[in-house]
Formats: structure tokens, sequence, C-alpha cells
């Protein structure tokens, strides 16, 4: 089982595929194995990694409200690409993964070729009641573990596309929710989702982003809506692609048109036929 220490946490990673890297980061309610889709259909062209982010087993669950923030997260990305002695990455995410991924390229800009950015702002518009909604979340998680939690958020009105186009599939995806550990969850959103800059309070730096960037999101997903207009309309080299009658969890959600959206910005970018300064 590969890991590397990122600062003392333990983090685990996957590797798949030859070719240019391809890093994906996943979000509050899932793991590495959220990716398993892109996995297997970008591993034929590209190397694809994935890892767990700390307080997600197999990786470490530090005990320290300390020890989760935005700017260990991203943190925790760039040592895992110095650890793997990458220097030039495509780096992609969805949710807080995707935050991570926006938040990496403004932080080391050298070493992100590309972002794709998905499902990404949550509590940028509304942060009051973001804020009383997570800590009532974290408070469920303390009281009464991961199961009662993942039974209610894995029906959240941005999850329930999920459940009726593809029950088999939000299945899965519930199990991998309910077996995730109720301390890093809790943790992790009180430490990161509660204390992340909103997506607005990036503009400056998200002007000054000089890769191309592509955003994601489904029109039914509708606390990132408008921070995804916003990303679009503020990041240079941005395009915008929306996923029809589509939740949040889109990678999994519509696997297929998720899978081609990315490979034909990829192929554009390859081929210098992005759009620059579009956004």
């Amino acid at each position: 089982m590969p890991s590397f220490s990122a600062n003392g946490v333990n983090i685990f990673y996957e590797v798949t595929g030859r070719g240019f890297p391809l890093v994906w980061c996943h979000e509050f309610a899932g793991n590495h194995e959220s990716w398993e889709p892109q996995a297997r259909y970008f591993s034929r062209r590209y190397q694809v990694f994935t890892y767990a982010a700390r307080g997600y087993p197999p990786s470490d669950v530090p005990s320290d409200p300390a020890a989760y923030s935005q700017d260990l997260a991203v943190e925790d990305l760039h040592l895992l690409l110095v650890h793997l002695g990458i220097g030039d990455a495509y780096i992609g995410g969805l949710s807080m993964g995707g935050t991570t991924a926006l938040n990496f390229g403004i932080a080391h800009p050298e070493m992100a070729r590309a972002l794709i950015v998905a499902s990404a702002g949550s509590g940028s518009d509304g942060p009051e009641q973001f804020r009383r909604s997570g800590q009532a979340l974290i408070g469920r998680l303390t009281t009464e573990g991961m199961g009662p939690v993942a039974d209610d958020y894995a029906r959240g009105e941005t999850r329930v596309q999920y459940l009726r186009k593809d029950p088999r599939g939000w299945e899965e995806f519930h199990r991998g929710l309910s077996s995730h550990s109720a301390l890093g969850s809790a943790l992790t959103y009180q430490g990161v989702q509660l204390n992340r800059p909103t997506v607005y309070g990036l503009e400056e730096k998200l002007r000054e982003l000089p890769m191309p960037a592509l955003i994601m999101i489904g029109d039914e997903d509708g606390p990132c809506v408008e921070p995804a207009v916003f990303m679009k309309q503020t990041i240079p080299n941005a395009g915008l692609a929306v996923f029809p009658q589509s939740g949040h969890t889109i990678n999994l959600e519509e696997p297929d048109l998720f899978n081609r959206t990315v490979s034909d910005f990829l192929t554009a970018v390859e081929g210098g036929r992005w759009a620059k300064g579009a956004g």
C-alpha cells in the first residue's frame, strides 16, 4: 500500500497507467476510490494519481483539529508531487477536491499545466447558512457517528440526482461514505470547509492564474452554480461545462460525459487550441 509522510501524516495514494501525470483530488463525501471511472478511462493515455486526503483512511486521521485546513490540503498535494518526483501535472478535483485543485494552481502555478475544477464553491453564497448547517453536521458526526449522517447526506438535494439515475452506483457511494471516519470527517469539515476563503474572496488571485482551466458544474447543484459562473468569468483561460439535470457528484453521476468533456479539454490544451484570455 503506497504512502508517504506529509510532515508526519501518512497519505495513501494509487498510481495507474503511464503517460503525462493527471492527479485527481476527491470530495468531502468521497475518497480515492471515487475516481475509479476516471482512473480506468484516463489511465489508457495518462499516468493517473489518486489519493486519500488526511482524515480519510487508509490515510492517517489526526486527532488534532489544527491538522486540518485548506492550506494543509494544498500542501499535502504539493508534497505528494514532490514525493513522486513530478514537476508538472494536470490537476483536477471535485467539490472539496476541486477547491484544493484551484488553490494549488494559485500556490504552485508552475506545477499545474492545467486545472479541472468540478462542483466547487459551496459556501460562497449564503456563508452564514453554510456555517450553521456545517456546525450541525459536525455535531451529528460527533454524537451519532458516520452511519446516520451518511444516510441523510447521501440523499441531499444535490445528491438525489445520482440516486435517480444510477441506484446501483449510488448504493456504492453510500456504502463508501458510511465507512468514513466520523472523526476525520468532522475535523475536515471544521478545519477546511468552514475556514477556507470563498471563491469570491479569491478574485484577485484567480485573475492571475496563467494556465488553462476547465470549470464543470451540474445545473441542479445550486450552491455551486454561481461560483462556477464566477470562476469562468474571472479566470483568464477558463471554459465552463454545464451538465443538464445533474447534481453535485458529476464524475460518478455522469461518468461518460465527464470523461469525454475532460478528454476534449486536455486534447485542446495539448494541441494548443484552448483559447487564451477567454475567461
